[in-house]
């Protein structure tokens, strides 16, 4: 173990704002998960395996073990030892609280499956396990007596979703917080399992019951138990506790204490909650805030504003998920026709919006450069005024960390002192796999490094800053005598006019050897030595850095003899590892010298990936695993580390990557929707995925197309309506076949008829009121209903594909009578322009190249006509890599995107598909004159971090100042369809706009949108 003490090397990577510094305070750690600091001054730091460890401050470099709960924590995946908590009166109250994945089912004994699981994550059998909540006693550094059992539940048959938090609130009252314990990979309501399915024992049907829809109430349905017809015992998977510490018996205040359910019920203060990792409290106040692991395609941060209220607030999952302007039903569950969805569907406001959601596909704030699609909120932390020395701007703001992208933002402030969503800031970028934040005694915030090993601590220097101490050596191993040249000209000052002096210390006695910037030492004598360095500002604050040098002696050198890179995998494949390693001092090294780790890489491009731990093997040459279910693009990482008897250790690792399957999904008749874990598409349309994968496939009835009526009839594999399909090796088409339905006879029948154009809105849906009555467009222009009943009615177009209303005037005919004629208002704005939406004509190709490249590059382009626009006539305009052009100079690009119209830039501007896009060597803008109108073509950008997400789109402006938009090669995901971004046009001073549509994925192939002077 290597403690490192206040002032030691500042995070490298982090990026910080000025008068900040990260600084690693605790290392050495295997996977830290929690850091509690106790009132009397030490830190407590749970291990993801298990093990406990205690510190009597900071400086303390040889932590005691508290408590090792390692037999009873399943450490596999995102299982193992999760939360932990103090009492408030630590330790006269000598109790250490903590939650974590249990090796056994609810009841059961563990170890069942050891570290492991003989089911490999993301198939249909899973390992059952349980969540634990306990209580351990504490006696100085350690722990005294047997673990005291407070609560066995969180049934968790799937590999992730597990336990989360565990912490005291304001009112004395214990809080604990649980996943679903469902399959992140397919749409999982309870119909999987091996030997019996639903081993969870979730209604209908209990243990061996096959759940179906529509009733089935399992799965990732546990988060919406409690509002569950037929349940006689409610599990907490997904939920929000509130119980006594001491018993775990719900509180007498809580929302359902007097509702005379089971004893879980009266537990739960909230639901409908995924993954709720990290949960916090705000200052001053009851609220509970919560970071909420998100699906496929959204993260939230939730607030329930009361737990002790009448009714405890519902987030909605798996029917409903993330936000942005409008809760979005989850594809894979909304589509399967699930009764507990349903409902919610039908209630409007029956669920409670996130606070603040990001989607995958977008940047948390515009510009931070932190990584996306791989999103993880794991640490939340208030930042309580009067506790320390950040500056005041940051008293009551909400700090937040993602894991996968790396980063920790801050909400700031706003009406009320409630963190405010349209202010989120960056805070620390580049920061190291944070899993746990809080702010400590002196009102710094920490975190856990779960990946380095490492505890850090963001430090705010009002005055003079600590320098950064940086040093390399060459050579760094060799024979004796062995001449090293050191540098440490890398070192850095952050106050401008310091200057830094040196001071080295090549063998680490405490004896300063040398104090220049860049000396030489010659080790005549052999062994591990540790040169040291240390840097000292003109303000006379100081930081050092080490450099290990290994004269005569080497680290091992680690080999894997097994799997060769070239093999390839697909699920459930077993696979067989060895290998061996050999020390330069002590020959080949014993099996218990080796450790095993084995990745899933979740990648967005080749050098873009966030990382999952799998499994470790320790101790052992040679070995086995089953390869994983899991999103394409994925591949497995094996991780090899030899380690000898003097400490030395080194690693190296073999990239396996997975056998691919191209899956069609086909309709009869073709251009009805299909729905899968990615969205919901009109077919025939593909999909990209792991050989043998588990996917959901739905066919949503009855649609409707063209003015007719379909009913689902059957599948080609013979499933369900709903249901997972395993995908073969070879290219394989699922083909959703529908029949005709009968017209309705009773009641009168009725036609509207738009403008009398004969067009078509595309994907438009008509409602007559009142009487709710409601069909979809039919090819010719008609809306025909069945079942109206008598009397006049107005006209009320919803969008389904489109945004824009076509039409300027309706009739609505009833049984042959005009009983109505009613205005329909347009999409436009108060400058005369409105938008047209139909069906796509041929894609225009640009045939000129312009030099516009790279990312937020600007670059103007000379129009060949004078062009009107709002009042205008513009002969340049300039265009963005990032989706969008003006006719007012942009000497660089704009990335703050939002809705339009805005009083902020860029305005003046027409926005195609307005993101966060690149363009890379493959990228281009064409442009093109095309019988009098000008083409600029957006050729195979990609959305910005996916550089296998790629598009086209193009702007055709007309010499009579019309505006079309065209889109090719969309794919069925979110970001493609427009899911993060802005579609429209805007005036030049931001006055008014016509927006199309904002982060609203409503943009296909098939889509024209078209914007006129009236």
């Amino acid at each position: 173990m290597i403690g490192v003490p206040v002032g030691a090397e500042p995070g490298q990577a982090a990026t910080l704002p000025s008068g900040f510094q990260e600084q690693v305070v605790l290392s050495g750690l295997n996977k830290p998960t929690n850091i509690v600091f106790s009132p009397d001054g030490r830190i407590f730091v749970a291990e993801k395996g298990g093990v406990i460890k205690v510190f009597d401050s900071l400086a303390d470099t040889t932590p005691d073990v508290f408590a090792d709960l390692s037999t009873n924590v399943h450490d596999y995946t995102d299982r193992g030892l999760l939360g932990m908590a103090l009492p408030p009166n630590f330790p006269t109250n000598p109790y250490v609280y903590v939650l974590y994945s249990f090796d056994a089912a609810i009841g059961g004994t563990a170890p069942r499956w050891g570290d492991g699981c003989a089911n490999p994550p993301g198939t249909q059998d899973g390992c059952v396990i349980s969540g634990r909540l306990s209580r351990l006693q504490a006696s100085g550094n350690r722990m005294v007596g047997n673990e005291q059992v407070l609560l066995n539940d969180w049934c968790q048959q799937f590999f992730t979703h597990s336990v989360g938090s565990v912490e005291f609130g304001p009112d004395g009252a214990l809080y604990v917080s649980g996943g679903d314990g469902a399959s992140p990979t397919w749409a999982d309501y309870g119909q999987a399992g091996y030997p019996a399915v639903n081993p969870c024992d979730d209604p209908p049907g209990g243990v061996g019951g096959v759940q179906t829809a529509p009733t089935a109430e399992g799965g990732a349905l546990r988060s919406q138990s409690v509002r569950a017809v037929d349940r006689t015992h409610t599990p907490l998977g997904g939920t929000i506790i509130r119980i006594d510490p001491n018993t775990a018996q719900p509180l007498n205040d809580n929302p359902w204490y007097a509702s005379g359910q089971d004893a879980n019920t009266k537990r739960i203060v909230a639901y409908g909650l995924r993954n709720p990792y990290r949960l916090t409290f705000r200052p001053g106040t009851s609220e509970i805030w919560v970071g909420d692991v998100g699906w496929r395609t959204w993260e939230e941060i939730n607030r329930v504003v009361n737990p002790k209220a009448a009714v405890p607030q519902n987030f909605g999952w798996p029917c409903y998920e993330g936000d942005n302007g409008g809760l979005h039903k989850t594809s894979g569950y909304g589509s399967a026709g699930l009764n507990l969805c349903t409902s919610l569907y039908n209630t409007p406001n029956s669920t409670t919006r996130p606070y603040f959601a990001y989607n995958h596909a977008d940047a948390v704030v515009p510009g931070d450069n932190c990584a996306i699609d791989g999103s993880s909120p794991t640490g939340l932390a208030f930042y309580p005024a009067g506790t320390g020395n950040y500056p005041s701007r940051y008293n009551g703001a909400l700090f937040f960390a993602d894991y996968a992208r790396s980063c920790i933002w801050a909400m700031m402030p706003g009406a009320g002192g409630l963190p405010d969503p349209t202010k989120v800031e960056l805070f620390d970028g580049g920061a190291a796999t944070p899993t746990d934040l809080t702010v400590g005694p002196g009102g710094d915030l920490y975190y856990a490094d779960i990946s380095g090993g490492t505890v850090r601590r963001v430090r705010y220097f009002s005055g003079n800053q600590p320098p950064t101490a940086s040093s390399t050596a060459n050579p760094t191993s060799g024979p004796a005598p062995l001449a090293v040249q050191f540098n440490g000209t890398g070192s850095s000052d952050p106050d401008a006019g310091d200057t830094l002096s040196y001071a080295w210390d090549f063998t680490n006695d405490g004896t300063v050897d040398a104090t220049t910037a860049s000396p030489s030492y010659t080790y005549t004598g052999t062994g591990s030595f540790t040169a040291k360095l240390t840097v000292t500002d003109s303000g006379g604050a100081s930081n050092s850095t080490t450099v290990p040098i290994s004269v005569g002696v080497g680290a091992p050198v680690p080999v894997i003899d097994s799997p060769a890179a070239a093999l390839t995998w697909q699920v459930d494949d077993h696979i067989t590892f060895s290998g061996h390693a050999n020390s330069p001092q002590e020959g080949a090294l014993p099996p218990s010298a080796l450790k095993w780790e084995l990745r899933l890489q979740h990648c967005v491009t080749d050098t873009n990936c966030h990382t999952h731990v799998l499994q470790n093997f320790n101790g052992v040459a040679s070995g086995a695993f089953d390869a994983p279910d899991h999103d394409f693009p994925s591949h497995l990482e094996l991780v090899l580390t030899a380690t000898d008897s003097g400490g030395r250790s080194s690693s190296t690792s073999v990239a396996l990557q997975p056998k691919t399957t191209k899956v069609n999904f086909v309709t009869d008749p073709p251009g009805l929707t299909v729905s899968t874990v990615y969205g919901t598409e009109a077919a025939p349309f593909s999909q990209v995925v792991i050989a043998g994968s588990h996917n959901s496939i739905s066919a949503p009835g009855p649609q409707t197309l063209n003015g007719v009526t379909y009913n689902f009839t059957g599948w080609s594999d013979g499933g369900a309506q709903t249901h997972v399909a395993t995908v073969p090796t070879t290219e394989t088409t699922y083909t959703a076949t529908f029949t005709a339905g009968a017209p309705a006879q009773q009641g009168l029948s009725g036609t509207v008829t738009i403008d009398g154009s004969g067009r078509p809105l595309v994907g438009a849906t008509v409602t007559l009121n009142p009487g709710g009555v409601t069909t979809t467009t039919s090819a010719s222009g008609g809306y025909a209903f069945e079942n109206v009943t008598s009397g006049n009615y107005g006209v009320t177009v919803t969008q389904g594909l489109g945004r824009c209303v076509t039409p300027h005037t309706a009739s609505v005919t009833v049984s042959g009578t005009t009983t109505a004629n009613v205005a329909v208002t347009a999409l436009h704005d108060n400058a005369g322009y409105s938008c047209v939406d139909s069906t796509a004509g041929a894609y225009v190709p640009g045939t000129t190249v312009t030099p516009l490249t790279g990312d937020d590059a600007v670059q103007q382009v000379t129009l060949p006509f004078a062009f009107p626009f709002y009042g205008g006539n513009y002969s340049t305009a300039w265009v963005d890599t990032n989706g969008m052009l003006s006719f007012t100079s942009m000497p660089s690009s704009v990335i703050t995107r939002g809705a339009i119209p805005t009083a902020s830039a860029p305005n003046n501007g027409i926005y195609p598909f307005w993101a966060d896009l690149k363009m890379d060597t493959a990228s281009q803008l064409r442009t093109a004159t095309v019988n009098g109108d000008f083409v600029l073509d957006w050729n195979n950008v990609h959305i910005y971090g996916y550089k296998s997400y790629r598009l086209n789109f193009e702007v055709i402006l007309s010499p009579n100042g019309n505006i079309r938009f065209n889109y090719q090669y969309l794919d069925a995901r979110a970001s493609e369809q427009g899911g993060a971004s802005t579609v429209g046009i805007e005036s030049p001073d931001g006055s008014t706009a016509v927006q199309f549509s904002y982060a609203d994925p409503v943009l296909r192939d098939t889509l024209t949108v078209l914007f006129r002077r009236t």
